[in-house]
């Protein structure tokens, strides 16, 4: 199996490619460090990487054709991601749009590089690490959460559409995760789990071939819980999850 890490120089998607990696899979990891492409080369024989930023939609149709040609792409994770806190009151457009464009823009620039090879093959797994930020409106959450409803939405109109044509999508969110991306958060983060952890919820879930993949449980599934609640309700619990 051959398959690409788009975003992956560390956290929850290095981890993941690492554990594909020891059972055997043909890996190829993209981002923009060149050290950590570097690193993985040195640590990880018989493996791939190629330097990419996922909001040049042009490096990223040549990145994926590169991959085509020298190994073929069986799936492909999208794990890039930017985060940073930001309340209605300091908002910042500059930020907001930044995390449109790493957090799904970018996503779509890998759809439109590698839908084309999945129908043609007649085969093929697109995986999108999302957030449990995605599920509803949260404090602190105004430039990332909704980069991260949007790909909830869009994973599951993929789903529609591919199944038919034996293309799958899988839906990975996550809790709270030990990665940079969490690193600066200044409040709480109950059930706190480290990338390989993480990254052993992933392959669990792809074995099953669900479509939803969440963790931790004990967390995630109380957030899923909040999104059936009526709005006057959900508003009151919301408000009062991260106070500063």
């Amino acid at each position: 199996m051959c398959v690409w890490f788009i975003g992956a120089s560390s956290g929850i998607g290095l981890a993941t490619a690492q554990a594909l990696h020891a059972q055997g899979a043909k890996v190829t990891i993209s981002a923009r460090s060149a050290s950590a492409l570097q690193d993985w080369l040195l640590n990880h024989p018989g493996s791939m990487a190629v330097s990419l930023d996922v909001t040049d939609s042009i490096a990223l149709q040549e990145a994926a054709q590169k991959i085509i040609q020298q190994n073929g792409i069986d799936m492909v994770v999208y794990c890039a991601g930017h985060y940073k806190e930001q309340r209605a009151t300091q908002f910042d457009l500059d930020e907001i749009l930044k995390h449109q464009s790493v957090n799904y823009t970018g996503a779509l620039y890998m759809l439109d590089a590698v839908l084309p090879h999945f129908l043609k093959q007649g085969s093929g797994h697109i995986g999108f690490i999302s957030s449990v930020a995605g599920f509803r409106g949260l404090p602190k959450s105004l430039a990332y959460g909704p980069t991260k409803a949007a790909m909830i939405n869009l994973a599951e109109t993929l789903y529609i559409d591919l199944h038919p044509h034996r293309v799958g999508v899988s839906l990975i969110n996550p809790g709270f995760v030990q990665t940079p991306l969490t690193g600066n958060n200044d409040f709480h983060m109950p059930a706190l789990i480290t990338p390989q952890e993480a990254a052993q919820h992933m392959l669990a879930g792809w074995q099953k071939g669900l479509f939803h993949i969440h963790f931790p449980k004990r967390f995630t599934r109380w957030l899923q819980l909040l999104r059936i609640l009526p709005y006057r309700l959900y508003f009151f619990v919301a408000s009062r999850l991260t106070q500063t």
